[in-house]
């Protein structure tokens, strides 16, 4: 697919992310309905709404294409898709059902394992971020669209990492942080690591083999196309397709040379 295909498919899809994201927060603010999964993980009637938005739009934008959402995958099966799109309607429903604004709504199209087009949405920030294209990320907030490229936010020299809300780093994360002379370390939840990188705010993210696909493909397009840079620890390539949507570690940094 060329650029303007992938152009055409995200902009067709912004309006439908801003509605879920709406009715999300309509949703937490009438009370939520919980249930819990057979991997012991809560799911909500928000994250099958935005799921139902979400697919219904794609399926009729890319009929052709196959979509794994964490909500409707069967895991018995082994994917061995090359064109697929990967969909987490609400990555960090725990923070979502706690009232948190850290949740995110999220949708990659992968092509030869690389997730070339993602949208993520962090409706109670009032911010959707997405991307078609190499040096195509862009942040649309309070109604204004800016095009984002991992400019360093933070005071030159000062270099602040990203964890998992709820995990504490591991002695081989806090590790490899130590190998970029990080200065501090900040919790937070949900793919929004991966954009707020992609914007320059924060510099760096590693964690251990964690989670599945879907919740980093979306956030990983964002990123990598903002021109962050997105490794295994081990430095190999960070790709998608696995049978089985086990993610490997991970490694993301703003750029080479972070105190800049």
């Amino acid at each position: 697919m060329n650029k303007n295909e992938l152009k055409a498919i995200v902009e067709g899809l912004i309006d439908t992310f801003n509605i879920a994201g709406r009715e999300s927060v309509e949703l937490y603010e009438r009370g939520l309905t919980i249930q819990i999964k057979e991997d012991k993980s809560p799911v909500s009637n928000g994250d099958l709404r935005v799921n139902e938005l979400i697919t219904k739009k794609i399926m009729g934008i890319t009929p052709n294409f196959p979509i794994i959402s964490e909500e409707t995958v069967d895991l018995t099966k082994k994917n061995k898709e090359k064109i697929f799109w990967l969909i987490d309607p609400i990555d960090g429903t725990k923070e979502y059902i706690a009232g948190k604004d850290e949740f995110t709504l999220n949708a990659a199209l992968i092509i030869d394992k690389i997730p070339v087009l993602g949208l993520v949405g962090v409706p109670k920030k009032d911010r959707l971020f997405f991307t078609y294209s190499p040096g195509e990320s862009y942040v649309i907030e309070n109604k204004i669209t800016k095009k984002i490229n991992c400019t360093k936010q933070q005071p030159k020299n000062t270099i602040v990492a990203l964890s998992a809300i709820r995990d504490k780093p591991s002695d081989l994360i806090l590790n490899k942080l130590k190998e970029f002379k990080v200065n501090s370390i900040v919790k937070m939840a949900s793919s929004y690591k991966f954009c707020v990188i992609a914007s320059g705010e924060y510099d760096i993210y590693a964690a251990d083999e964690r989670a599945n696909e879907w919740d980093y493909a979306a956030g990983h397009a964002v990123a990598a196309n903002a021109g962050a840079i997105i490794k295994t620890l081990d430095g190999k390539p960070f790709l998608y397709g696995k049978e089985d949507y086990r993610n490997s570690s991970l490694l993301i940094k703003r750029a080479e040379n972070l105190s800049v």
